[in-house]
């Protein structure tokens, strides 16, 4: 019986996942990537300062954990510091304080499949813990989100990102040297297993009818490509935030905005080796509304900075910013879910993945479910077992 063959469109996380899949499975895989290197949103910069596209985690409740690890793919991750924890800041009522509001506490008790999925989260949390509890959840739940209204979308889907972003211990964990040290043995992983991998290769047409196509891109080169107007979904606007700056003994770990959705990290406070020494990489995500700037995102950005980061101004040695627009995932609206977004199938053999389709989890999670999904559908005709 001949190989089946499969050709993958994006060399992201979700692009990687789907072509280490289906060549364990026994394919002939080809990733195309447009970008010179492999990555996506996974990408990590090069040089001294080993930033990613916002804040980077991996959450260990996720299924993607387990497959990482199976493989020996996970890598050295960067352990945070006990007393790193201790250093977390929520800036409430204009101030900065120690320790969160007890609603948050109390929220976190409740499972996401207690809350409603066609009713917003705001209204739902309010009903428990009261409004301003309700908000201060909610802004809290945006590092998990990139959104500008976190209380205005479905309160089932605020729940479950506000209740694993909060969980004791802590879900997050980030690879040593960034998300681009994972990707470098995902793509080693790839290569092993004889997939060809082209990069600098953008695909505007689609390959005649025949072996499976993955598209693991972005929605909107996937609309784009697949010329199909309904491939659409709510997402987010974020004004990302990077700052390199000299060391000083005291700085928080983390400052959680629980006034508006906002999230600084000093992320050298779990892996020293993404800045140079003597320096700390601080990044910031502050979600944005659709009137408003990135400017309005750096004010908000500056105001945080001021309270957690005292002299920041005449400590910084690198910066920049930019905006993330609808790069940072779905959002589920009140009265829908995870179902409702694009299918992962699209019919003629054409699968989607990414982190906006048809699959469930939280963030890079999404991606992977849908890259594993894209594969066991485009193998099933072939009888090929997806290997999980």
């Amino acid at each position: 019986m001949d190989r089946i063959t499969v050709t993958v469109v994006g060399g992201g996380f979700a692009g990687l996942t789907a072509a280490i899949t289906a060549a364990e499975a026994g394919a002939e895989v080809t990733v195309r990537e447009a970008h010179h290197t492999l990555g996506g949103r996974a990408r990590t910069a090069e040089g001294q300062y080993r930033t990613n596209e916002g804040p980077h985690a991996i959450y260990s409740g996720g299924p993607h954990w387990t497959w990482l690890k199976q493989r020996g793919l996970l890598g050295p991750l960067a352990p945070l510091p006990p007393r790193e924890v201790l250093r977390m800041r929520f800036h409430r009522g204009g101030a900065l304080r120690r320790t969160p509001p007890l609603a948050l506490l109390r929220l976190g008790r409740h499972k996401a499949e207690q809350a409603p999925v066609d009713q917003d989260f705001l209204t739902w949390a309010t009903g428990l813990v009261g409004e301003e509890g309700a908000r201060a959840a909610a802004h809290y739940a945006a590092v998990a989100l990139f959104h500008h209204d976190p209380g205005s979308l479905s309160a089932a889907f605020v729940q479950e990102r506000f209740r694993r972003a909060s969980a004791l211990p802590p879900e997050a964990h980030y690879p040593r040297g960034g998300w681009g040290a994972l990707i470098e043995r995902m793509a080693g992983r790839a290569w092993d297993l004889g997939v060809r991998i082209e990069t600098s290769t953008r695909v505007t047409e689609l390959p005649a009818p025949g072996s499976p196509l993955i598209v693991a891109t972005s929605l909107d080169a996937a609309r784009h490509l697949l010329r199909d107007e309904t491939l659409t979904w709510t997402g987010g606007r974020t004004t990302l935030v990077d700052l390199a700056l000299t060391t000083r003994p005291g700085d928080p770990f983390v400052v959680s905005d629980l006034d508006a959705p906002g999230w600084i990290e000093r992320f050298t406070a779990q892996d020293p080796t993404v800045a140079p020494p003597g320096q700390q990489l601080i990044q910031g995500q502050i979600p944005i509304a659709p009137h408003e700037s990135k400017a309005d995102g750096l004010a908000r950005a500056e105001h945080l900075l001021d309270a957690g980061f005292p002299g920041w101004r005449d400590r910084t040695v690198w910066r920049r910013a930019s905006v993330a627009a609808n790069r940072t995932g779905a959002v589920d609206l009140p009265g829908t879910t995870w179902r409702d977004r694009p299918a992962i199938d699209r019919g003629n053999g054409v699968y989607l993945a990414g982190d906006q389709v048809a699959a469930p989890g939280v963030l890079s999670e999404v991606s992977f479910n849908s890259a594993m999904e894209a594969v066991t559908l485009a193998l099933t005709s072939s009888r090929l077992e997806v290997a999980r």
